[in-house]
């Protein structure tokens, strides 16, 4: 079941296409990652699912609701955390959740004790009495949380939550988002920390100059931007070996681009391992680093070289400390699928 849906969801403001034919599926009780560059299209269709803005033409389905038809029913299941706080600074924590209760016509009988219970949750309750405006960032966004979901919505929106924040507070709000989705509830988040997206969410869309460009999870995304690379470099790799006037060193530097790096820390560096890895098929170069370390670059493509490599250092008796391979991160997914934009066409 899908807790969110769009079919052909499109947004027009005089001649300017915000979002495009958007097809989007997001899978109920999960974390959905929703990327894009500035003036993607991301904050219009935020506005369409949250009933903010009707669409041009196209439908979104959100828990079962159709937002053009039945948009009281789709804001009873909705929270919002906004980027920027949106909550009134004269009033306390308690006032401004209560407010927002009310809001929502929730029972004044259990209105408080729901509440209080939230506050627990978030680790805010110290500061109940506490104005907005005395609040840090930190504590804002946990107050934000507590009023946004006073009255026990299915589906949570999260906008930039933890920007600006520091680690331990980050970590904090981390451990909160996973605690809300493991209690039931499906949250879009939407994020500019590519860390924070790729730890936190079962699926990531990539949305740039209203278009849905990438959809997969986290992992999946990565493998296709290595299978992309890989395509890319064997048809520059041919056409440079083509060509019959070629520099050597022109070659050697387009070559590198389909090697990646191996690095590893031995508990010693003996002369027979160094050896063997200097004469192993699969690496193509060798630097030891002053701590130490063993870095390697060995062929991007080839399934067998790291367990091959590996061997060689296991089997000359060496004792690997630690170790690591540089692989694409979504940072790099999202700037490959948002890299090709006509500055004409953002939002």
């Amino acid at each position: 079941m899908n807790a969110i849906e769009t079919h052909n969801l499109t947004k027009v403001y005089n001649t300017f296409t915000a979002v495009n034919s958007l097809n989007l599926e997001i899978p109920d009780k999960t974390i959905f990652g929703m990327l894009g560059p500035n003036g993607a299209g991301k904050t219009t269709t935020i506005k369409m699912l949250t009933c903010l803005i009707q669409p041009t033409s196209g439908e979104a389905i959100v828990g079962g609701y159709n937002v053009r038809d039945n948009p009281d029913e789709v804001r009873r299941l909705l929270g919002m955390v906004p980027q920027q706080v949106s909550l009134y600074k004269d009033l306390t924590v308690m006032e401004n959740s209560q407010l927002c209760a009310d809001y929502y016509g929730i029972n004044p009988n259990e209105r408080d004790s729901r509440i209080e219970d939230l506050m627990e949750l978030v680790d805010i309750k110290y500061a109940r009495d506490k104005r907005i405006s005395q609040l840090s960032g930190g504590q804002k966004q946990k107050a934000s949380l507590v009023a946004s979901l006073v009255h026990k919505p299915k589906i949570l929106f999260l906008d930039e939550p933890t920007i600006g924040l520091d680690p331990t507070t980050k970590r904090v709000l981390w451990d909160l988002i996973r605690e809300l989705n493991d209690d039931g509830r499906t949250i879009i988040l939407c994020s500019h920390d590519m860390h924070e997206v790729d730890m936190l969410c079962d699926n990531v869309g990539i949305i740039n100059t209203g278009n849905l460009v990438a959809y997969d999870t986290p992992q999946g995304l990565k493998d296709s931007l290595l299978d992309s690379n890989k395509e890319e470099i064997t048809e520059t790799l041919h056409q440079i070996s083509a060509e019959s006037e070629v520099k050597t060193s022109t070659m050697e530097d387009t070559e590198s681009l389909s090697l990646r790096k191996l690095s590893f820390l031995l508990e010693d560096n003996n002369e027979n391992i160094i050896n063997s890895l200097k004469n192993n098929e699969f690496v193509k170069s060798i630097e030891i680093a002053r701590n130490g370390r063993i870095n390697l670059r060995i062929d991007y493509f080839d399934d067998n070289a790291v367990s091959n490599v590996l061997s060689t250092v296991l089997s000359c008796g060496g004792v690997i400390k630690s170790i690591s391979t540089e692989e694409p991160s979504l940072e790099d997914v999202f700037i490959k699928s948002t890299s090709e934009v006509n500055e004409n066409d953002r939002a």
